[in-house]
């Protein structure tokens, strides 16, 4: 039994889908106040100020604690959730007919080993079709969405080829933490 520091729901069914018992519980960051050189440093300070405050108040003696967190960059620019439909607009343009890289940092910290893994996975995606692109800008599925963009939602279709693990694109490598566990 692991304790997932995150409210992802996604991240809670990768655990399912891997058979690794869990409890899930968290205590938010602030992410806002990072300031990164690279979309990989900014992926692990993030996760390391998530550890750093869920291992604050939760520890590590009752269960083993995974933290996670997940960025998306295309053309060099570190794609964020966006803050409203004009910006989720803006930031799936950029990823339309162009590679789109997700990076997801975990850390698993036990009393007996403490892992830190940076995976990322990368998608070349077809130009989107605007009146898709419109659709599914109306349908609000992109918010809370790094990078306003679900590979296994509106950006499926689009994919021409992928490089990586799905897993590591949905938030959370389980093919990595399994070989630990």
């Amino acid at each position: 039994m692991i304790r997932l520091a995150s409210g992802s729901v996604t991240r809670a069914e990768l655990l399912k889908q891997a058979g690794i018992e869990f409890i899930q519980e968290s205590v938010e960051f602030d992410e806002d106040m990072i300031v990164a050189s690279s979309p990989k440093n900014f992926v692990y300070q993030a996760t390391l100020g998530k550890y750093g405050v869920n291992l604050g108040k939760f520890g590590i003696e009752d269960y083993p604690l995974l933290v996670a967190d997940t960025v998306v960059t295309s053309q060099g620019k570190i794609l964020r959730k966006a803050k409203d439909k004009a910006d989720a607009k803006e930031i799936l343009l950029t990823q339309s007919g162009n590679i789109t890289s997700i990076i997801t940092c975990m850390i698993y910290h036990s009393k007996e080993k403490k892992i830190i893994d940076i995976s990322s996975t990368d998608y070349i995606f077809d130009s989107f079709d605007k009146k898709d692109l419109d659709d599914y800008l109306a349908s609000d599925e992109w918010m809370g969405k790094a990078g306003a963009c679900m590979v296994e939602g509106f950006c499926k279709k689009y994919i021409k080829e992928v490089k990586g693990f799905e897993s590591t694109a949905m938030g959370l490598n389980t093919e990595v933490l399994k070989r630990f566990l």
